[in-house]
């Protein structure tokens, strides 16, 4: 929450004393209207025109008060006028109809407008927990990570609600790596909102489980199928769009589910679109989806997007695509007055809702990445042990040597004990040190509560106990353990 819009006792204070007299002159100025009007019926002469006073009254009525309120002061108004017709005597019938058809329409429209007016207070107050549902569920600022620099933006439909199931998000992953998402919930309003929400949430559960781009998007086509199910009556279509980039290798693998491919933008101005995959979008059980692999260049500019954004209704989808690549020139420029031209020159209309979302790739020094590879035997502990603290030395980090070199121990005691090798361990300096053990084995560690007689079994319960996060990751030739532990200022 933004620190300035929480107001101290004082100004709270204040600002009710401020408030005070201007609800009293609200609520105050009607029924004096009313009181002159009254005053003003009772001295003038039967004769006058008086029915367009009284047709101010459910007027007045209508501004401040509710509908059965202004109903019953429009149907006294009417009868007092049908009352005081024994005192016209120089009126005829006529003119005496349609003044009471004057003061009949003014309680009408006096009703229709109270209606109308509560009408528009829920729908504002609809509107307003709509929007607030919508900015809750959409990430609001993304922490600054060595992998990359994003800029986004989202704009609802023109709708009555004002929100959809649009969303992207940006998530931090074990190895210095992040994964880029962006996804479509088909629909507008309250019910896909909650939708991606619910997906948003699942997804960032899988995500923490370092499951592979094709796997996260199996595991999500699933729950849809499932949520499917649940509303039997709702048919729900929602498309996905996984990719993970790691800032060491520059890979970045892509998996799609029905979504826009991205558009790549190399730092020497060449675009390039991807190639569209062949999966439906999330919910229709298909077969095992693709993943793409490329090497982006330190520097490139990843444009992720909803059909929103190409309007796709008015022209199209190669047309659209590359007007939006046209669109991202300079490539250079700061990533949020780059999203505000893309908008801008693509004339994006409110019938759909749009996401963009841009990502910088950066690439990690070279030099806070350290990897050493040792045979499968209890020997090699020592030596581990010893590789990891001298780097730790040259990094100036000693005073997390201990910490480190007690992790590096078990995990390396656990590879050589239960799986195959060789062991691999890999050193990151972020503004976290990770420390990760690879070996060739695909069984996933878990800890257990050791008995006091135990010998064992309190290895993993150290490595909690030592790093800040913890975690295991499958490879295509194993697994990985890994290990963070926070670095300060």
């Amino acid at each position: 929450m933004d620190p300035t819009a929480v107001a101290s006792p004082g100004k709270r204070a204040r600002a009710r004393r401020e408030t005070t007299p201007a609800l009293a002159l609200k609520y105050a100025s009607p029924l004096v209207l009313l009181a002159v009007a009254a005053v003003t019926i009772a001295v003038i002469s039967p004769g006058g025109h008086y029915g367009l006073l009284l047709a101010l009254v459910p007027l007045l009525a209508a501004s401040i008060y509710g509908v059965l309120l202004t109903a019953v002061i429009g149907a006294m108004s009417v009868g007092a006028f049908a009352m005081l017709r024994s005192a016209l005597e120089d009126n005829g019938a006529a003119i005496w109809a349609i003044k009471l058809g004057l003061v009949t329409a003014a309680a009408v429209l006096g009703v229709v407008l109270s209606h109308l007016r509560i009408r528009e207070k829920e729908l504002r107050r609809s509107r307003d927990i709509a929007l607030a549902l919508q900015r809750g569920l959409l990430p609001r600022k993304f922490p600054d990570c060595s992998a990359v620099a994003v800029g986004h933006r989202y704009v609802p439909a023109d709708s009555d609600a004002g929100v959809g199931g649009d969303w992207f998000d940006v998530i931090r992953l074990s190895g210095a790596r992040v994964a880029l998402v962006v996804g479509d919930v088909v629909g507008h309003g309250v019910n896909a909102a909650a939708t991606m929400g619910r997906m948003r949430t699942a997804l960032h559960t899988l995500a923490d489980l370092d499951l592979m781009p094709d796997e996260v998007l199996a595991r999500m086509d699933e729950m849809v199928q499932r949520m499917s199910h649940d509303a039997a009556e709702v048919e729900l279509v929602a498309s996905c769009l996984y990719m993970v980039y790691d800032p060491i290798s520059r890979q970045c693998d892509i998996a799609s589910a029905g979504h826009a491919p991205p558009v790549f933008v190399t730092p020497d101005g060449r675009v390039e679109v991807a190639a569209p995959t062949g999966n439906p979008p999330l919910g229709f059980g298909s077969a095992p989806f693709e993943v793409a692999r490329r090497t982006l260049p330190e520097g490139t500019l990843i444009a992720l997007y909803t059909d929103g954004l190409l309007g796709l209704r008015h022209r199209e989808a190669d047309q659209a695509i590359a007007g939006l690549a046209a669109a991202i020139v300079p490539a250079d420029a700061p990533l949020q007055l780059l999203c505000d031209q893309i908008l801008t020159t693509l004339s994006a209309t409110d019938e759909d809702d749009l996401a963009l979302l841009l990502a910088r790739t950066r690439v990690l020094d070279p030099r806070h990445v350290a990897g050493w590879e040792f045979p499968a035997s209890p020997e090699v502990v020592p030596a581990a042990r010893a590789a990891v603290s001298a780097q730790l030395a040259r990094w100036g980090l000693g005073e997390s040597a201990f910490a480190i070199e007690m992790v590096v121990s078990e995990l390396v005691t656990n590879a050589v004990r239960h799986a195959e090798g060789p062991v691999g361990i890999r050193l990151i300096r972020d503004d976290s040190l990770i420390c990760e053990i690879s070996d060739g084995s695909s069984t996933s560690p878990h800890p257990r509560h050791a008995d006091p007689l135990d010998e064992g079994g309190r290895g993993l319960y150290l490595v909690g106990r030592l790093a800040d996060r913890w975690g295991t990751r499958y490879t295509e030739n194993g697994k990985t353990i890994w290990a963070a532990k926070d670095l300060g200022a």
